[in-house]
C-alpha cells in the first residue's frame, strides 16, 4: 500500500522522488503491485461530477514505468479519525454542504453524534445529493475512472479494483470510531439512528407484524463496554430473543443490500476487470457467545449462527474477491496484551476464509497493523498457504500495510524481502537474522 497521501488535492503526487526510489526498490525485491486509494474528496471535491484525476494520472505514471501493477481502491470514505490515519482527507466539499442542512445522510449513533466518515446506507436510493442517489454517485465516480484510465485496464496494469463500502472502505458499520472516544476492545454503538435507517427500520418492523420493534436496543452500552456489562450482549441476554434476532437481522440485512447493489454497478463499471471488497477482522470478544463488536458491525456472527457465509454470497453474486484483514496477528499474542479483550484472531480468519472458500471466492489479504518481524511474517505465511489444507486452498494475494521509511531501516527491509520470496514460493535458508 502506497501512503495514504500520496496524492495530494491539489493534483500533486506528493514526494515524488522519494517514491520513485522506493519504488525501484520494490521492485528489486520482487512486489508484484502496489495498492493505492483513490480518494473521493479529493477527485470529485468541488462540484458535482467534476472529476480532477490529474494527480493520479501522474502516479500511474511513474508506477506503470517501473513496470509493476496496481490494485486502486474506491475510496468514498474520509481519511483521518482511524488507528493509522496520519493525514485527514475529508468527503467531498459539496457533500459536507449537504451534511451541514441534512446531517442524516452520516451515520448516527444513539447519543445523536453524526460519523462524517461516510455517507450512510441509508441514502443508497434517496436522491439527496444534488438529485443523485449515493449508489448513482458511487456508480458515476467509477464510470468516470473507468473511461478515464482505460489504457491502463486495457494492458493489465490496473489488475483489481478495490470497492469501498463503508467505515475505513471496508464493509462494515462505523460502529468503532477512534474520534468518538472509541477505544480497543471496547464492543462499538450500533449506527442506525439517522432518519432514513430508522424508516427502514419501521418497514421492516411493520412487515414482520410487530410496529412495537420499531426501535434499536436500550441496553447494549456504549462505544468501550464490555459485553458482560450490558443486558443486550452479556450470555443469555436479549440479542438472543425474539426481538434481538428480528433487528440483528434487519440490522446486518442492510449491510448485505448495500454491498449488493454497489456492487452490481461496480461490475459494470469495471466489466472484464478484477474487483475486491474488503472485510475488517474484528477478532476482539470472538470468545464470547454473542460477539458483540462483530454485531455492532453489522456482522452477525455470534457463537450460533455464522455470519460471513452470506457475505460471501453477495461477493460470489458479483465476482468479487474478499480482502480479509488480520492475517498477522496470532491468538496467544493477543491474549497476552489484552487478556480481557476474549480476542481470536486465528479463529476469526479460520471462519472467514473457509467461508469465502466454501462459497468458491477469491480471498486476499492484508495486515491489520504495521509489521516489520518475522513472526508477523510467519504467521502471514501460514494463513497465506496452510500447510495441511487437503483441497490445497490458498491466498491469491497479499497487499503489505504499508509504504513508509520505517521499512527501509536496519533489517526491516531484509525481512520484508525473505517474507516477498517465501510468499513468491521460493526456498529460503530460515536462519536467524
Amino acid at each position: 500500500m502506497l501512503p495514504l497521501n500520496v496524492v495530494s488535492v491539489e493534483g500533486e503526487v506528493v514526494d515524488a522522488d522519494e517514491l520513485v526510489a522506493h519504488l525501484r526498490l520494490l521492485k528489486a525485491a520482487g512486489v508484484d503491485g502496489v495498492m493505492v486509494d483513490c480518494w473521493w474528496g479529493n477527485v470529485e471535491a468541488r462540484a458535482p461530477q467534476e472529476y480532477n484525476w490529474t494527480g493520479y494520472r501522474r502516479l500511474f505514471h511513474i508506477v506503470r514505468e517501473h513496470k509493476l501493477k496496481l490494485q486502486v481502491v474506491m475510496s468514498f470514505h474520509a481519511c483521518g479519525g482511524n488507528v493509522g490515519d496520519d493525514v485527514s482527507i475529508p468527503l467531498p466539499d459539496w457533500v459536507t454542504e449537504i451534511g451541514k442542512s441534512n446531517p442524516d445522510i452520516y451515520f448516527t449513533d444513539r447519543e445523536g453524534r453524526r460519523n462524517t466518515e461516510c455517507l450512510s446506507w441509508g441514502i443508497d436510493k434517496e436522491r439527496v445529493l444534488q438529485g443523485r442517489t449515493a449508489v448513482e454517485v458511487y456508480f458515476d465516480f467509477m464510470r468516470s475512472f473507468r473511461v478515464e484510465f482505460d489504457a491502463y485496464f486495457e494492458d493489465g496494469i490496473i489488475s483489481e479494483i478495490e470497492v469501498g463500502l463503508g467505515a475505513c472502505g471496508e464493509l462494515r458499520y462505523a460502529s468503532y470510531a477512534a474520534n468518538h472516544g472509541w477505544k480497543y476492545p471496547g464492543i462499538g454503538e450500533f449506527q442506525c439512528y439517522d432518519r432514513y435507517l430508522q424508516k427502514n427500520l419501521r418497514r421492516a418492523a411493520e412487515a414482520r407484524g410487530h410496529a412495537m420493534w420499531a426501535r434499536s436496543p436500550d441496553n447494549a452500552g456504549h462505544y468501550n463496554s464490555e459485553p458482560n456489562t450490558t443486558r443486550f450482549f452479556c450470555d443469555g441476554g436479549d440479542y438472543d430473543s425474539y426481538y434481538g434476532r428480528f433487528f440483528l437481522n434487519w440490522y446486518s440485512q442492510v449491510l448485505l443490500d448495500h454491498a449488493d447493489r454497489v456492487l452490481m454497478l461496480a461490475r459494470l463499471a469495471f466489466e472484464g476487470s478484477a474487483i475486491a471488497v474488503k472485510v475488517s477482522g474484528i477478532h476482539w470478544w470472538y470468545k464470547t457467545a454473542s460477539h458483540a463488536a462483530e454485531l455492532t458491525a453489522g456482522f452477525y456472527n455470534p457463537c450460533n449462527r455464522d455470519g460471513y457465509s452470506p457475505i460471501a454470497q453477495v461477493l460470489k453474486k458479483h465476482g468479487a474477491a474478499l480482502n480479509f484483514t488480520c492475517v498477522e496477528l496470532r491468538t496467544m499474542d493477543q491474549h497476552e496484551v489484552f487478556p480481557e479483550a476474549l480476542a481470536d484472531p486465528e479463529g476469526l480468519v479460520w471462519q472467514v476464509l473457509n467461508a469465502a472458500w466454501d462459497a468458491g471466492i477469491q480471498v486476499a489479504s492484508e495486515n491489520a497493523l504495521p509489521c516489520y518481524d518475522r513472526d508477523g511474517f510467519n504467521k502471514t505465511l501460514e494463513n497465506a498457504k496452510p500447510r495441511n489444507d487437503p483441497d490445497g486452498r490458498h491466498l491469491f494475494g497479499f497487499t503489505y500495510l504499508r509504504l513508509c521509511s520505517t521499512l527501509f531501516e536496519g533489517p526491516n527491509f531484509k525481512e520484508f524481502e525473505r517474507f516477498v520470496k517465501r510468499m513468491h514460493g521460493e526456498a529460503v535458508l530460515d536462519l536467524q537474522a
